[in-house]
């Protein structure tokens, strides 16, 4: 018989397995390696997370070469829409920022989120990712959501909420959310699908993608 981790250790697991990735202090962080999305139960089709995955990177790689170590951007894209967060140094960087990932290959669109000010300390980062493996446990913890549906990002105690979700379901995480200690607000950067269309997602079986992708 298998029994289910407590909400405590499901959250303990999560913000460590975030912590582990801010101690190499990377100024870049990539919001679908930091998340782990599980491709069998993804809303997206397996060619839209590859596809993600890969702006990801060169969003990343062209910013490093035109920005170097000022910056701290965390980018996350999801269906080929981009949330920018972290810190830059000037509103200069942050419109040059969202204009260089703007043009990577099949960016759909850029939410610039980018606050201007000093970087993070690793303090804060901790903390966000504690808040991040709190939210996540109580998203697995609700019986009407399905956890994998949300892609979570924490900056500075502000919570982006990113997913193909229904209305309905964006409300009830949205409410879940705000009563997690730590939250100070929450972004909702939902894309809505309606029932039927998350009634065809489920019915989908998911193919390989065989397209060509291009390197960073």
């Amino acid at each position: 018989m298998t029994h289910p981790l407590p909400r405590f250790v499901l959250a303990a697991c999560a913000a460590c397995c975030l912590a582990a990735t801010l101690s190499a202090c990377a100024p870049l962080v990539l919001g679908g390696a930091a998340m782990g999305t599980l491709v069998a139960v993804d809303r997206r089709t397996s060619g839209a997370q590859l596809e993600d995955e890969g702006i990801e990177l060169r969003a990343a790689a062209r910013l490093r070469d035109a920005m170097g170590e000022r910056t701290h951007i965390d980018i996350t894209s999801y269906n080929r829409q981009v949330l920018l967060t972290g810190e830059v140094p000037s509103e200069k960087d942050k419109a040059a920022a969202e204009q260089i990932v703007a043009k990577v290959e099949n960016v759909r669109s850029v939410v610039n989120e980018l606050g201007v000010m000093g970087a993070s300390s690793l303090t804060q980062r901790s903390s966000d990712a504690l808040v991040t493996g709190k939210i996540k446990a109580s998203l697995v913890d609700d019986k009407l959501l399905q956890a994998n549906a949300f892609k979570v990002v924490t900056e500075r105690g502000t919570v982006y909420l990113m997913g193909l979700v229904t209305p309905q379901e964006a409300e009830r995480a949205t409410n879940l959310v705000r009563s997690v200690g730590g939250v100070q607000r929450v972004v909702r950067v939902f894309e809505m699908i309606s029932d039927e269309d998350l009634r065809r997602i489920a019915t989908t079986p998911a193919k390989p993608d065989t397209t060509p992708r291009q390197a960073p």
